[in-house]
């Protein structure tokens, strides 16, 4: 640990869906002068996403749900247009990422590529996500996915065209940053060129 952070108190505020936790700790300036500092920090564990993409279709496989913070802040009907993601739980990243492919989008991966890793919000949020890429095909679907209706998922699964959904970023019809980010990559790597 960093000698510039010293007498850390934590304090649960809440483990109702995750945890929320108040940390008050003492944070040595550049000038070397300390100063107490307070913040509240969401503990939701790690999670994977991953673009699916077919170099024959030129298309890729995104999903749609409902999102409650994103209509509490604005997003009229709460639906996002997302990459495929998950948490952790008690899976490695890879692992992670097979099973939630499966559940969401209905096709059954095996290899999978890791591009990258992010904090998505470290300003509050303790979460690290793991980027992943895979090429899917049409015999490697096994279901209709759509997500597990005891973690009550209503999950659309979506097959698209990656220059229209790529131009999706520009029309704000895609507004989640896992998303921007890995087509980005996509766009940036000649995936589906």
């Amino acid at each position: 640990m960093t000698e510039r952070i010293r007498n850390i108190e934590q304090t649960l505020l809440s483990a109702n869906w995750y945890k929320l936790y108040k940390y008050s700790f003492d944070y040595q300036k550049t000038d070397g002068s300390w100063e107490k500092q307070q913040r509240e920090v969401y503990d939701r564990g790690n999670g994977a996403t991953i673009l699916l993409y077919n170099n024959t279709k030129k298309s890729v496989l995104l999903t749609r749900q409902f999102r409650l913070p994103t209509f509490i802040n604005g997003n009229a009907d709460g639906l996002l247009i997302e990459t495929c993601a998950g948490l952790l739980d008690a899976h490695n990243p890879e692992d992670c990422i097979r099973k939630e492919t499966e559940e969401e989008t209905g096709y059954k991966i095996n290899q999978v590529q890791k591009v990258f890793q992010a904090y998505m919000s470290p300003g509050s949020v303790t979460e690290i996500i793991h980027f992943f890429i895979a090429e899917y095909a049409d015999d490697m679907k096994v279901s209709m996915g759509g997500g597990l209706a005891q973690e009550q998922e209503h999950i659309e699964v979506l097959e698209l065209h990656f220059d229209a959904a790529y131009q999706m970023i520009a029309s704000g019809e895609i507004r989640d940053a896992k998303t921007i980010m890995l087509l980005q990559y996509a766009k940036l790597h000649g995936l589906c060129a």
